[in-house]
């Protein structure tokens, strides 16, 4: 009976924290981090690659922490070989889900344009990108030498 108190447990939490990110992405309210979402290299490069990826990944990463949260709530109340049937079932359904929908979310984030990086077409100095910075400071460089 330990074992199902525990794998039940575990299920619940997982199944609740895969709906709660499932939900930020959709929302488009998941920040762009290195520990929950979609994280490959074509998403961690921008923000925008990253809100998209997410939000098309969310409805399978719903999908497995329901999955998820039902088998946990199956699994209080069994044991043995049924108990087994449902982690098992469940496991592998979440991992489909989750694998098709960091799948997906990739093919999305490589058809988001790079943002600009550096200096291009900008004055950079210590404030950041300004305004292209003009060639004279000093306006007196500008005044007629010619009288006198």
């Amino acid at each position: 009976m330990l074992a199902s108190t525990v794998l039940g447990a575990v299920l619940l939490v997982v199944g609740a924290a895969l709906c709660a990110v499932g939900l930020l992405g959709w929302w488009g309210r998941l920040p762009r981090n290195r520990f929950a979402g979609v994280r490959t290299a074509a998403t961690l490069r921008s923000d925008a690659a990253f809100a998209i990826a997410n939000r098309v990944a969310a409805p399978p990463v719903l999908a497995a922490g329901v999955i998820c949260a039902v088998a946990g709530a199956l699994g209080l109340g069994s044991g043995g070989v049924l108990l087994m049937v449902i982690v098992g079932v469940a496991g592998v359904g979440a991992l489909a889900l989750l694998i098709t929908g960091g799948l997906l979310g990739h093919r999305v984030a490589v058809t988001v344009p790079e943002s600009p990086t550096g200096c291009q077409g900008c004055a950079c100095g210590a404030g950041g990108c300004a305004a292209p910075a003009t060639q004279f400071s000093d306006r007196s460089q500008f005044s007629d030498r010619s009288e006198g």
